[in-house]
């Protein structure tokens, strides 16, 4: 029987054709007729034939209204069940009909969830999705793009013509589309037409992997598959506070800490070698090392150094080597520079077998123009807003997330859980978060916008984090949440219940800035300085703060940590060994950039490696000693760590004497009962005969001196320790006299086991 003429037919196919229809399944696909039969309509571009299969039979399908749309009666639904045989130049293939798959897959709860933000695990709907239905293997893709005309897939699974998959869709702005047949590894792009008829083609917003730049399309890659062996390091995380415990912190970029030689590729586990990834800007003969390489490398290297914890900057997929990572367009895929998603996984699963926890850099603070990205994106500012005054950070040449959408909140807080879930992080650090919360950040005036009580505050922004940091500790209690938050916005690391933004962790800007300026003085003029030293006590226990010497502070002209010291070769070492000593006593969680814990000469350079060929001189090993050391003595003594946040945990002594440039205090932890002293002196004359104060008699071991020849130091010290003195000085009745060594740090601890062992008069 013939299928019925339908003028309106014509200008369904006319939009099809033109890449204009937004609900191809009300055209495509089995469509019921008025006399209760059934026509199924296949869109099929440049096909000579197509015969429609339904079990043994086949039937030859017409094109009676438009050459691409062929047409076939049956008399009921036939379902997903049919497939079709085509014949197109002269190839001849059969496949499923990808609008048999009718069903929606962002359900009404999904897209209620999303509309208002809370949909915490929406990329288990949006992006590509390797799943069957009906029996049938698929791909299903699902985007949101609500001021698009139309949406199109593009792959090489239909030649990049975006003729030939038209998207359908649904309430919400959402677009969805099921492709039969496809599976992992399918490279593929949304062709988004604008309501101008302008045309983007666009990566997918929640792709779980991407191509390696140049390319910019996304890669189908499949979630839940990894076989974790953390099990047990994620629910002791969990189940514990982790702020009274240990954390040092190495931070690195994987790109630039080592690289590998470019002629010796890697080895799949099945022998064959990788295909090399195109070449950055490295030195010639170099090449970016994989995940598994870094994790034989990296892991081993930061375990015997003893951080608790590796942090990376960004590896979410970033199109350019130099840019640091800082400028994300795959936000929900790890860089495919160094390997695969699973990879990755597996560098963070040996990371918890070694004991090491994972911090990464997270950047919801601004994103880039590149036209794949999330730019206008679908012809309108949809993830940014439209106003520049509050949409655009000129200096950087990047965009700002619009926070008071819902759908741009709810895709930068689900992404947040993600990393988490799927690649069991245990930390993230937010870079710039004084660039989001504040409306005139960088901007002269005139090119901002108040908020709508007329003040500077970014409103939006600040709900969006505590949202964040709300809904992150809810599912992951025991995580990291470390801001580096450069200016005095109260209560960053206040619970958001309490008006806090929510972190847990917060940069110490400030003692950062404070001791790196008082180091890169003349000793002569410190005396001078001595608050730069002091300040920082003032306000130590208003945040949770983390003490961090970063990658900022060792590029762009300002020398690396060693080359910021006065003096010689010696005094730039001991300088160096007498601030990370300070910086590993002082109040606070501890981070420091990588190449700081061996005397990195040359500022960091991202197209280079770190200068390892330093370590065959003794100053350089030294000061690596001096690090681990410094690990081991700071994970073993709960005094430095156990009440970093409470004015418990320090105790001055003696913060008055400027003209030694001299500092003494105690560290406590109210847990444990114990506590040191540590004396600090920060010029290049050593005091034999200087005296300390101390709150009980006995003898006092030197436990830590950061003048040993074991750090490349003059080795001057107490002998193992001293006993005190009834005298009386700082408050106290009993006092040490003590060697102080040139620009050194030396930490005591009372040794109640040798207290009553006190030699006579005259003796020892």
């Amino acid at each position: 029987m013939a299928l019925p003429s339908l003028e309106w037919m014509v200008e369904d196919a006319r939009r099809l054709a033109e890449c204009r229809h937004d609900h191809p399944f009300s055209v495509l696909g089995p469509q019921p007729l008025e006399d209760g039969g059934w026509a199924v309509r296949v869109w099929m571009p440049d096909a000579s034939t197509v015969d429609l299969l339904q079990g043994s039979e086949r039937l030859a399908m017409a094109n009676p209204h438009h050459p691409w749309i062929f047409e076939a009666r049956v008399d009921a639904d036939p379902g997903c069940g049919y497939r079709v045989h085509v014949s197109r130049g002269g190839i001849e293939h059969e496949q499923h009909d990808p609008w048999a798959f009718r069903h929606e897959w962002m359900g009404e709860l999904d897209r209620h969830l999303f509309a208002e933000g809370n949909h915490h695990h929406i990329w288990r709907r949006m992006g590509a999705h390797v799943i069957e239905r009906d029996g049938v293997a698929g791909v299903q893709f699902c985007l949101w793009a609500p001021n698009a005309r139309s949406v199109a897939l593009l792959g090489d699974f239909n030649g990049w013509d975006g003729r030939h998959h038209p998207m359908q869709q649904r309430l919400g702005g959402i677009w969805e589309l099921f492709i039969p047949g496809l599976g992992a590894g399918q490279i593929y792009k949304y062709e988004v037409r604008a309501q101008n008829g302008h045309c983007y083609q666009k990566a997918d917003p929640y792709g779980f992997r991407h191509e390696i730049r140049p390319n910019t399309g996304s890669v189908v890659a499949e979630l839940g598959r990894y076989p974790w062996n953390d099990s047990a390091w994620i629910e002791e995380r969990d189940g514990r506070d982790p702020l009274p415990q240990p954390i040092a912190v190495y931070e690195m970029h994987l790109g630039s800490w080592m690289h590998a030689a470019a002629d010796q590729p890697f080895i799949e586990a099945d022998g064959r070698p990788r295909p090399p990834v195109p070449a950055a800007d490295l030195k010639p003969g170099a090449r970016l090392m994989t995940y598994p390489e870094l994790a034989d490398k990296v892991i081993p290297y930061v375990k015997a150094r003893g951080f608790t914890h590796i942090e990376l900057m960004p590896v979410s997929e970033h199109p350019f080597d130099g840019s640091w990572g800082y400028q994300v367009t795959g936000w929900y895929a790890p860089t495919s520079r160094f390997g695969s998603p699973d990879e990755f996984r597996a560098f963070v699963d040996r990371c918890h077998a070694e004991g090491i926890g994972v911090i990464l850099d997270w950047v919801p603070g601004h994103f880039p123009k590149d036209g794949h990205g999330l730019a206008f994106f679908d012809g309108a500012h949809l993830y940014e807003h439209a106003d520049p005054r509050i949409g655009e950070h000129k200096e950087w040449g990047t965009l700002i997330f619009n926070y008071s959408r819902n759908e741009v909140r709810n895709f930068l807080v689900a992404n947040l859980i993600y990393w988490f879930e799927e690649f069991h992080i245990d930390g993230i650090r937010v870079d710039a978060v004084a660039s989001m919360l504040y409306r005139d950040y960088l901007r002269p005036d005139g090119e901002w916008l108040p908020n709508e009580h007329g003040g500077r505050e970014n409103l939006e922004a600040v709900r969006f984090l505590q949202q964040a940091n709300h809904v992150l500790f809810q599912h992951f209690p025991g995580a990291l949440s470390i801001a580096e938050e450069s200016t005095t916005w109260p209560m960053v690391t206040q619970p958001t219940d309490m008006g806090g933004l929510g972190f847990n962790l917060k940069w110490n800007m400030g003692w950062m800035h404070d001791m790196l300026d008082y180091f890169e003085l003349d000793p002569w003029f410190r005396q001078f300085h001595q608050n730069h030293v002091t300040f920082s006590i003032w306000y130590a226990f208003t945040e949770n703060f983390m003490l961090a010497l970063s990658h900022d502070e060792v590029v762009h002209g300002k020398s690396n940590l060693l080359h910021k010291m006065p003096g010689d070769d010696w005094q730039k070492f001991a300088n160096v060994r007498a601030l990370l000593a300070y910086m590993w006593t002082h109040p606070g969680k501890k981070t420091i950039f990588m190449g700081m814990e061996f005397g990195q000469r040359a500022e960091w350079n991202v197209w280079g490696d770190l200068q390892w060929e330093l370590l065959q001189y003794e100053a350089h090993k030294g000061l690596l000693n001096l690090v681990d050391d410094l690990n081991i003595f700071y994970r073993s003594e709960p005094a430095l760590w156990g009440d970093d946040f409470d004015q418990y945990g320090f105790q001055w002594i003696d913060c008055n004497d400027n003209r030694h440039s001299v500092i003494s205090f105690m560290r406590r932890d109210s847990g444990s009962g114990r506590w040191v002293v540590v004396v600090a002196n920060f010029t290049p004359q050593s005091h034999s005969h200087y005296r300390v104060g101390v709150p009980l008699e006995g003898f006092y071991a030197e436990v830590f001196n950061t003048d040993s020849s074991r750090y490349g130091g003059s080795n001057l010290g107490n002998l193992g320790g001293r006993f005190t003195d009834a005298w009386a000085i700082h408050d106290y009745e009993n006092s040490l006299e003590l060697c102080l060594p040139p620009l050194s740090v030396v930490v005591f601890r009372l040794d109640e086991s040798r207290s009553l062992q006190r030699p006579a008069i005259g003796e020892g």
